[in-house]
């Protein structure tokens, strides 16, 4: 380094899906649908512990000597941008950047197909901010299993990291029953070098809004977390330095207010992660020990004890990243099918997390 100049920091993405991933939007059925345009800031509910994160990550990625960016993609349509950043605002979260789905901009244009397709849409969103380098460095990705963010941002994750080529991009996408005009476009983008050696998604961050069974994600590798509530999420970025203690200890804490997830329930949510093989045991250890000694939900001294007693069948090392498996992952098309039951392979614990 020149002696005398300041080295620059380097730069950490947190992105962000914003309807079922921050906020708790209703679109199930139509009546709810046609609401949402006329929904006020105060109207706007968000999941619980969500705004203690994206604060959290912020925070701890400044005290790391970082350059902290939080962007939010979404499909709602940019008629809504003032109640939403409104609501950003009331919830103390500091964006950088937010980008809106215009519909009536494609349905007067006749572009039909693309009303209900998200995937080219937020595909396309992410290739071009890495390709004309309004995004670059680290990223961290947040979705849901409601509108395929699993297979976006595996995609967008594997063309990064140069696995995936606009060709072979094209090919997946075609698989997965995207229009083939909009395939093509967005293998055309693919094939546009990205020169930004430090260009990586560390990882992937999925809530299961629709409680989808945990097998459909396996093909998407170890980079992938699904998870059953923030608290989870929180707890993995705990383990990986990208949030600090009081972060932790927020966002369990809005987590056990908002949704009523008791002290056994944020223990279950813990030892889920472990069985899963996603925090091995030394970071489970200093998690409870934060948790406890806050008090959160009422945990203290007699549930670390009871928990460490209690004969558990814990794995010790947290499982690898692994490869995606193209052939193994499921349609996008696929995704208004699930169902919103209880997932089969969920730990026994989980549906008890809330005493």
């Amino acid at each position: 380094m020149i002696p005398g100049r300041r080295q620059q920091a380097s730069v950490v993405t947190f992105r962000w899906d914003l309807d079922k991933t921050y906020l708790k939007t209703q679109f199930e059925s139509f009546s709810k649908l046609v609401r949402i345009p006329f929904e006020r800031a105060a109207d706007k509910t968000h999941l619980p512990g969500v705004p203690e994160l994206v604060r959290g990550l912020r925070r701890t990625a400044v005290a790391r000597g970082e350059q902290p960016r939080v962007l939010f993609l979404t499909a709602t349509p940019p008629q809504l941008a003032s109640a939403i950043r409104e609501k950003l605002e009331a919830d103390g979260v500091e964006i950088d950047g937010i980008v809106f789905k215009d519909q009536l901009h494609r349905l007067v244009r006749g572009r039909l197909r693309e009303l209900r397709d998200h995937v080219a849409y937020k595909l396309e969103v992410l290739l071009e901010s890495r390709i004309g380098r309004a995004v670059q460095g680290v990223e961290l990705l947040f979705g849901d299993d409601w509108e395929s963010d699993a297979f976006v941002y595996t995609i967008y994750a594997e063309w990064l990291a140069g696995r995936l080529d606009g060709q072979s991009m094209g090919r997946v996408l075609s698989r997965m029953g995207v229009p083939a005009e909009l395939a093509l476009a967005l293998a055309a983008r693919a094939a546009m070098p990205v020169a930004d050696p430090e260009a990586a998604i560390e990882r992937i961050y999925i809530h299961l809004e629709r409680r989808t069974p945990l097998a459909g994600f396996r093909a998407y590798g170890g980079r992938l977390l699904p998870t059953f509530s923030p608290f989870q999420a929180a707890l993995d970025l705990f383990a990986r330095k990208r949030l600090d203690d009081v972060g932790l200890v927020e966002v369990a804490a809005a987590v056990a207010a908002g949704d009523g997830t008791t002290a056994r329930g944020l223990m279950n949510l813990i030892d889920d992660l472990v069985r899963r093989g996603h925090l091995d045991r030394g970071w489970r250890a200093r998690s409870v020990v934060r948790l406890c000694a806050a008090g959160v939900a009422g945990l203290g001294r007699a549930d670390w004890r009871e928990r460490f007693r209690a004969r558990l069948p814990l794995r010790s090392r947290v499982a690898p990243e692994g490869q995606v498996d193209w052939q193994a992952v499921p349609s996008p098309r696929d995704e208004h099918r699930r169902g919103e039951s209880v997932p089969a392979d969920a730990p026994p614990a989980l549906p008890d997390a809330k005493g």
